[in-house]
């Protein structure tokens, strides 16, 4: 999100000396993408954030293929992925390609033992249940059911949950996550047709940086591998910072729907695009208002793309049999559509109440084990009278 912040307390110009109240110098961090080119935030740290004490055992958490080659339209039950106590073992991978890992996760416990850093990919983090504050290295994300929170890659952090009952869907991107070109301008700024503003967003706060020496345990994710390091300084240690690339939280019921007088294409519910898939938000909504129109979707074939919908809450106006926390997978090249009854059904419906989060990627998915233990076996027929 092209977007300047800052927070905490800075020095007048970069790269210049910055003293603590002791007399003694603060400690420069660049946290930047793209080999200097990308964005970047400046971070000021009380200790060096570079003193690795040990580097402890790793374990491989790399997807595993079960189907590489999908042509089935599936159904998988998201709520039938058992919860786990910790955050990162209640992760589990369900769809995946060499660009995006999706995947569903049920914590029941809030992160308390260690800090967590994805040094691979950004995260895209969806709250369908529960609440709490995500802490990171630039502050503090308060979060709640529908929200969004993008945590990019690199970025330290931790959840704290407020209860055990706590589903979250995530979108793990080897790309970076911005918001979409087409509702910005050249100078960064969102337009006014865009669906969402500026003011939608809500980037860190309550910066208050801990000045502790001692071990503190670190999880690195990289190459499919999880490591295990443990740092001299607590990491939370930034007193201040600029620059555009931090995390952040948008909530999906601030997603303002686009509607026409005859049914638009999923491109006006896209949220967040990478050059290698989209997603888009489908939001309580009016309907079309062409006296003749039909509001259900079209049939429609993916002939460049795998369409994911995980679904929230409402109604499903063109899915029959669907609940929330299922997902559902169209591969690409096979056509769907509504099913039987509900295209005629539309038709003098004024309006929907369906919460949705769709991921489309333009490399075919793969799925996991874990994704045939939830799959329903017979959703591809659904559509037979």
């Amino acid at each position: 999100m092209p977007l300047y912040h800052k927070l905490g307390n800075i020095p007048h110009k970069r790269h210049t000396i910055f003293k603590k109240a002791d007399g003694g110098l603060h400690y420069e961090q660049l946290f930047g993408t793209i080999g200097f080119d990308g964005m970047s935030s400046l971070m000021y740290h009380l200790q060096r954030p570079t003193m690795v004490k040990e580097v402890g055992e790793s374990k491989d958490v790399s997807p595993k293929t079960a189907v590489e080659y999908n042509i089935k339209s599936r159904l998988l039950k998201g709520f039938e992925v058992p919860p786990a106590e910790d955050y990162l073992d209640s992760r589990i991978i369900v769809l995946f390609n060499s660009d995006v890992n999706i995947a569903l996760a049920a914590p029941k416990t809030s992160m308390t033992t260690y800090f967590y850093k994805n040094a691979d990919a950004d995260e895209l983090l969806f709250i369908h249940k529960g609440s709490g504050i995500a802490k990171t290295m630039l502050g503090d994300i308060n979060f709640g059911e529908g929200d969004y929170v993008l945590i990019p890659r690199g970025m330290i952090y931790q959840l704290q949950f407020n209860s055990e009952n706590n589903r979250l869907f995530i979108t793990e991107s080897y790309h970076p996550i911005y918001t979409p070109k087409r509702y910005r301008n050249w100078f960064g700024q969102h337009l006014e047709h865009s669906p969402f503003c500026e003011r939608d967003f809500r980037p860190p706060e309550n910066l208050n940086p801990i000045d502790q020496i001692g071990e503190f345990t670190i999880k690195v994710k990289k190459q499919g591998q999880l490591h295990e390091l443990i740092y001299a300084s607590h990491p939370f240690d930034v007193v201040g910072w600029d620059g555009y690339n931090y995390p952040y939280a948008f909530s999906i019921h601030d997603f303002e729907p686009i509607t026409g007088r005859v049914h638009q294409p999923p491109p006006v519910h896209q949220t967040f695009e990478t050059s290698a898939f989209v997603v888009c938000s489908f939001c309580p909504r009016l309907y079309d208002y062409h006296p003749e129109a039909i509001p259900a979707p079209y049939n429609h074939s993916n002939i460049d793309s795998d369409e994911v919908l995980y679904y929230v809450d409402g109604d499903f106006m063109s899915r029959k049999n669907i609940d929330q926390g299922y997902i559902s997978l169209h591969p690409a090249g096979i056509p769907h559509g509504p099913h039987p009854g509900t295209y005629e059904a539309s038709i003098g419906k004024s309006k929907t109440e369906e919460l949705a989060v769709m991921v489309d990627t333009f490399k075919p998915l793969k799925l996991t084990k874990d994704a045939l233990a939830i799959d329903d076996g017979k959703y591809y027929k659904s559509w037979l009278e």
